[in-house]
């Protein structure tokens, strides 16, 4: 049993931020959680969905096709009386965001948190989108946690909140918290067991018993800024939002979530603790006045400091103005000013230059000579490591041969790409194949749009890509759209069995659910035949055959659909089993003069093929290899040789 069901109230234990959160809904008595995989969220319906088998029908946890399905399955459970969660990354509440305006409307029952995991700096995603404005939007409460113990209690306390307001509560965390792993302090888990009913015998007005309904629209908005006061009021006094420093500072920083522990690093070191105080905040909308007032009466000079836009800036302005007659007026700093960044991750060091100036500080960290020899050394001890698909992908395959076909047409073509894995083809890695990229659907969306422009004289070929998740998660409406509208695509599923990008967890398209239980696979080609394409599926391993079945397609009029199936070679069921045996045959390999440059490891370049840069030739890394085969095709002299493993 996990650590999180079995751990002991009062006892202590190290748990990334997103395990904490778990084990705050746990303590909290959740019953249903539903998300789309994303990271740095992703743990949080992992661990849950663990959790879901040992637990005998007291939790189910699902990946659901996409965030507003998500969202809608985590509302049916509060509305039948029991505590839920939806979990999904930035861009992933902008698909939710349609059902959540209506949710945020008609209220909650059970106790329900939306956990948004933002990602400053882009680490693993295509954009660092903020989700905190969304609370504003919707009129919803946000809370953010500072640190790893506050991100399980705040968690506990959002359901309370929820419970409370009877309305869904957004839970703001980011990739330094979900995914580092600091000390939390367990508590005691509920023993009783929920029990699920959904009451709507009641009228229409009646938010406990009657329909859930998002009208009368006034009654119920109106509602909802009720249950906005309520929270102010419970977040003047909330346990999340301290203040550290002395009385009266000279400076008075006010931040949020990881930015908390940022500027107290900051101020450590630089030895400004009697000159700066620390309010850091847990409730960061609504923001509760009389706290702002205590605190903004402190001090004439404010800085603010967060990830990534200027959010809780404006918010504290907006709410000094408004107390400026009993506060007076402040100096505030910040990103407005350019003192603080508007783009990427907040860190000390950031912090340490807007201190410096404000307070006339002088700080030497590491010096511009040490940073330059640094540098210099690294990248003279160091190998360049472009971005590369894995030894093996399928999607190197798929786009060698969409790239090769696409030449050999003659007519430029171009790729709509999506979100995935293979988002890497618009890089050399994958040729540089996708000359369009957004979010997940749009590359078919953009495909089914440029597919009307025959009228105005678009004569290239229209291809778009996408992975088996995101076919399910976005693509089958915009391929529709195409369908319906007769636009001439190309539709290429690069299905490789699995979610990769994030995990490996399932999807509509596998015979498993998220709880490791049998699910009902649903066919991606029958699907699309369903719907009116032309389908056709191969193996992107066989070159040959891809590109050839590719050209017949994009001369075809219509939405062609090409499925390029083969599982990913990380998948656990295909991970350590080599299909083949594939050598380099030195006397045959003619390396630099083979036309290209060293055409397999420079131009193909799997990592698994490797330059000997002593004998001149290419060599493969029999530990890298997968056992593919592709480079045997891809060989230009015939230098590579295969043989089947036993």
């Amino acid at each position: 049993m996990s650590q999180l069901l079995k751990g002991q109230a009062g006892s202590r234990h190290l748990l990334m931020g997103n395990e904490a959160i778990v084990r705050g809904a746990l303590e909290a008595g959740i019953s249903v959680a539903a998300g789309y995989p994303g990271t740095p969220s992703s743990e949080i319906i992992e661990k849950l969905a663990e959790l879901a088998k040992d637990t005998e029908n007291d939790l189910y946890a699902e990946w659901s096709t996409n965030e507003k399905v998500a969202l809608e399955v985590a509302a049916a459970a509060s509305f039948a009386g029991l505590k839920s969660m939806a979990a999904m990354k930035q861009p992933g509440l902008s698909v939710a965001a349609d059902f959540l305006l209506h949710l945020s409307a008609t209220g909650t029952r059970g106790g329900m948190v939306l956990v948004s995991s933002d990602d400053p700096g882009a680490i693993s995603s295509t954009n660092e989108g903020e989700t905190r404005p969304y609370a504003k939007l919707m009129e919803i409460p946000l809370l953010e946690p500072g640190d790893f113990h506050e991100a399980k209690e705040m968690t506990k306390w959002a359901f309370e909140l929820s419970d409370t307001i009877k309305n869904v509560v957004l839970l703001r965390t980011v990739t330094r918290l979900s995914h580092a792993s600091g000390t939390v302090v367990f508590g005691p888990l509920p023993q009783a067991k929920a029990q699920a009913v959904f009451r709507h015998e009641g009228s229409f007005i009646d938010a406990a018993a009657g329909p859930v309904l998002s009208m009368p629209v006034e009654y119920h908005h109106n509602l909802q800024q009720q249950k906005l006061r309520q929270a102010v009021a419970l977040f003047e006094n909330a346990p999340f939002n301290t203040y550290d420093g002395p009385e009266n500072p000279e400076l008075l920083i006010i931040t949020s979530s990881v930015c908390g522990l940022y500027s107290k690093e900051a101020v450590d070191l630089l030895h400004a603790e009697d000159r700066v105080g620390i309010l850091k905040l847990g409730t960061t909308w609504p923001l509760p006045p009389k706290l702002l007032e205590k605190n903004l009466a402190r001090t004439d000079k404010v800085l603010i400091v967060e990830e990534v836009l200027p959010f809780l800036e404006d918010e504290v302005k907006v709410m000094a103005m408004e107390l400026a007659h009993r506060v007076g007026i402040k100096t505030f700093y910040g990103k407005k000013c350019g003192l603080l960044p508007s783009v990427g991750e907040m860190n000390p060091d950031k912090v340490i230059a807007a201190l410096s100036t404000i307070l006339g500080l002088p700080y030497q960290g590491v010096g511009q000579d040490y940073k330059q020899r640094a540098t210099e050394i690294a990248l003279a001890g160091s190998p360049v490591r472009d971005w590369a698909f894995c030894p093996g992908c399928p999607h190197r395959a798929s786009f060698w041969s969409i790239n090769h076909a696409l030449a050999l047409d003659n007519q430029n073509g171009f790729v709509c790409g999506d979100i995935g894995c293979y988002s890497l083809a618009a890089m050399p890695a994958g040729f540089s194949t996708l000359k369009t990229l957004h979010s997940m659907g749009s590359g078919t969306g953009l495909a089914s749009g440029f597919g009307k422009l025959r009228q105005f004289g678009l004569k290239q070929p229209v291809v778009s890509v996408c992975g088996d998740s995101t076919f399910f998660h976005s693509v089958i409406p915009a391929l529709i759209n195409a369908i319906h509208n007769n636009s001439d695509i190309t539709m290429v599923v690069l299905d490789n069995s699995g979610t990769a990008m994030t995990g490996f967890q399932s999807h509509p398209g596998l015979p498993i659910d998220a709880m490791g239980t049998a699910g009902i696979k649903i066919d991606i080609p029958t699907i699309c035949r369903a719907l009116g394409a032309q389908v056709v599926v191969r193996d992107p391993f066989d070159l040959d055959e891809s590109q050839q079945t590719f050209l017949e397609l994009i001369a075809k009029k219509g939405v062609k659909v090409l499925i390029l199936r083969q599982a990913c070679a990380l998948a656990p069921g295909k991970k350590g089993h080599k299909r083949l045996e594939v050598k380099v045959d030195e006397n045959v390999c003619i390396g630099e003069a083979c036309g290209c440059n060293r055409f397999c490891t420079r131009v193909f370049a799997c990592p698994a093929l490797t330059w000997d840069k002593v004998k001149k030739r290419s060599w493969i890394d029999d530990v890298l290899c997968t056992g593919c085969g592709v480079c045997v095709s891809v060989c230009p002299t015939g230098a590579i040789g295969q043989m089947e493993v036993a």
